[in-house]
């Protein structure tokens, strides 16, 4: 067994990665429809699903999401949206290999089928059930609320890329019902059907280790990281340190590029 430590940022490259090598979202590359909906997780996994189409170079994270919890040094919205919006580049839609620039899930979902694939990131996940809920600020439900019309209505599949980060201790389903109940002030939370998928899913996928959360946090750029450990074979090991290695050492040189 190993321990490893994975930021925030570090976690969305891996789960971005893993997810361009899932094996629906191959098939679904080859032939039929990925929504990939704004946000910053997503942003990752566009990156990484428009690189194996190779149309990744006009693609930026930069403004990728509709609504963020931000630092006050980020001039959002009460809703978290960005005041200037002129630069969203809507969500990433791939039919056949091809990236329809501009379109977003609202444009595609009538169309989409089963077999196709739409993304959806979330605010909160109970890693215990395997659930995620999702933060509602529009009052028409926003991109979730068309995005289950594929879902339900025909068997879209839904994943849910989300960080350990977000992980809650209580049942999302009860305390929905509290959070959406008339009289309560706020955002409301939706609980949604779908295939959760984490860092923990991302490295048994990309290497086929065994691994749990043991502990969180850190500081000085680590807040926020999780510590897991990780079982397997030694080939299986050496594979998930060396991808988070690669993962890591990422994410600080971009961060060092945005101090300088």
């Amino acid at each position: 067994m190993r321990q490893f430590v994975i930021t925030p940022a570090a976690g969305k490259r891996l789960i971005g990665k893993a997810l361009a090598a899932h094996p629906v979202v191959e098939s679904a590359i080859e032939s039929g429809t990925i929504a990939i909906i704004a946000g910053t997780t997503n942003g990752y996994v566009a990156e990484e699903v428009l690189a194996v189409v190779g149309q990744n170079d006009d693609f930026s994270r930069r403004g990728f999401f509709r609504g963020v919890t931000s630092s006050p040094s980020i001039e959002t919205t009460e809703s978290g949206r960005l005041r200037n919006e002129d630069g969203f580049p809507g969500d990433v839609i791939i039919t056949d290999g091809v990236w329809r620039k501009g379109k977003t899930i609202f444009d595609v979902a009538d169309e989409m089928i089963e077999g196709d694939i739409i993304l959806k990131g979330a605010n909160a996940l109970d890693l215990v059930r395997r659930q995620a809920a999702i933060l509602i600020g529009d009052p028409n439900a926003g991109t979730i609320g068309r995005a289950l019309q594929a879902v339900l209505g025909r068997r879209v599949r839904l994943i849910l890329p989300v960080g350990l980060e977000k992980r809650v201790s209580c049942d999302l389903y009860e305390i929905a019902n509290r959070i959406d109940a008339p009289g309560c002030q706020g955002k409301r939370l939706l609980p949604v059907p779908g295939e959760v998928f984490t860092e923990i899913d991302a490295l048994s996928l990309l290497t086929g280790v065994c691994a749990e959360l043991f502990a969180a946090g850190g500081v000085g750029g680590a807040e926020g990281s999780v510590w897991l450990l990780a079982s397997g074979s030694e080939e299986q090991l050496d594979a998930a340190e060396k991808i988070i290695r690669s993962v890591s050492s990422e994410i600080g040189i971009e961060i060092a590029k945005r101090r300088d």
